[in-house]
């Protein structure tokens, strides 16, 4: 199978989460991905821990069937170094402030001088224009600054740090990969290659669609908490059970509400929730203390009411569900010879470069010889 995207040439200048993350996406789907990265310590992302090999662990999942290599981009001979692979790319992937590139010359209107049909992404926390546009910031900042942190950040005197890295994950690498997929369907139609700005912070709007729209049309907007998807309902909560564990119970619809009731026998004067909402939850906080998860899975699983245990990362990794759809099936190799599962990524199988092939992360600068050795100045 050579993948849905075979053929293409990518040029990933960029590092850490976003940006490898959507050209991880390419690169499953059978486009070469070369990755540019600084001579000596290249993404920041290898020297993180713990290390799997000679980088990290978490570089090795990110950067998968990926090539490498190292060049000082402040260095007029190694950029010039770039111009053959520049001419011959078909996207361009970059997550530097706004205007590093244009001072390296390596802007998308320096680089559409090369390639005119390229498509050039440009993954940033704010975006390349406004008066934000040169802040610093990390994805905490980006879910604060957009209000998704305000709908559910736990008690005040503890605020809670979400377990997701939501803004480079969900508002940079998906939105990236999405307008690059367009991009490329409108050079097929057109022959016109496109610049796209991606601005991380605002990328996370799509997730407040109901905060907006009930804020806008009501005049009272969600707050921490107060809504039925952060913790005013008791019919989407979070229960501890007796022994540590926890219960997501999200029976919202009144038929499984009705059955979860039936089920925890829960008082009927209690089951009309809209009542005192407080006074029902502190009753099925109760009843679920009242036992341990063990005992509740099979209820639960028998009752069919939107109720399961919540699981630690390495026992949905041990699902028979997720394994018997195939999730875990390709694998990651490093230089010793040793094996982890790859990333997941929902791609889905008969778009897929090679399935259930075992690949490697790049050594830093592997592949520099070989793509940039037929350069002559």
């Amino acid at each position: 199978m050579s993948g849905a995207l075979s053929g293409l040439r990518i040029l990933d200048f960029s590092t850490l989460l976003p940006g490898p993350m959507a050209t991880q996406f390419l690169a499953e789907a059978g486009a070469e991905v070369i990755k540019i990265e600084r001579p000596g310590s290249g993404d920041e992302m290898r020297s993180y821990q713990p290390r799997w090999g000679e980088d990290s662990a978490n570089f090795n999942v990110l950067n998968r069937g990926k090539k490498s290599i190292a060049l000082d981009l402040k260095s007029e001979e190694d950029r010039a170094k770039l111009m053959p692979l520049i001419e011959s790319a078909d996207i361009i992937v970059e997550q530097f402030r706004p205007g590093v590139m244009a001072r390296l010359g390596l802007s998308y209107d320096d680089i559409r001088a090369l390639r005119p049909d390229i498509i050039y992404c440009s993954i940033s926390g704010y975006g390349q224009s406004g008066p934000r546009a040169q802040r610093a910031g990390h994805d905490l900042n980006y879910q604060g600054d957009a209000g998704l942190l305000s709908l559910s950040y736990g008690p005040q005197q503890s605020p809670v740090v979400p377990a997701a890295l939501i803004a480079d994950i969900a508002g940079g690498a998906y939105p990236a990969l999405v307008n690059i997929l367009m991009a490329l369907r409108q050079r097929d139609q057109t022959g016109a290659g496109a610049y796209i700005d991606i601005a991380m912070a605002e990328t996370i709007f799509p997730f407040l669609y109901s905060a907006m729209a009930v804020g806008q049309v009501s005049g009272r907007y969600p707050g921490n908490g107060d809504s039925q998807t952060t913790g005013a309902s008791p019919r989407y909560r979070l229960y501890p059970t007796s022994d540590g564990r926890i219960l997501a119970a999200a029976p919202l619809e009144q038929k499984f509400w009705e059955r979860f009731c039936a089920t925890i026998a829960l008082d009927p004067a209690l089951r009309d929730d809209a009542r005192d909402p407080e006074a029902t939850g502190d009753a099925v906080a109760a009843i679920i203390a009242s036992r341990p998860a063990t005992e509740w899975e099979p209820v639960f699983d028998e009752a069919d009411c939107c109720c399961s245990i919540v699981q630690t990362v390495e026992e949905a990794m041990r699902s028979d569900h997720y394994r018997a759809r195939g999730l875990f099936d390709n694998a990651l190799v490093n230089a010793d010879g040793a094996r982890i599962t790859a990333l997941p990524l929902p791609i889905a199988p008969a778009f897929r470069a090679a399935p259930n092939d075992v690949l490697p992360a790049p050594a830093l600068g592997a592949h520099t010889d070989a793509l940039t050795g037929g350069y002559k100045s």
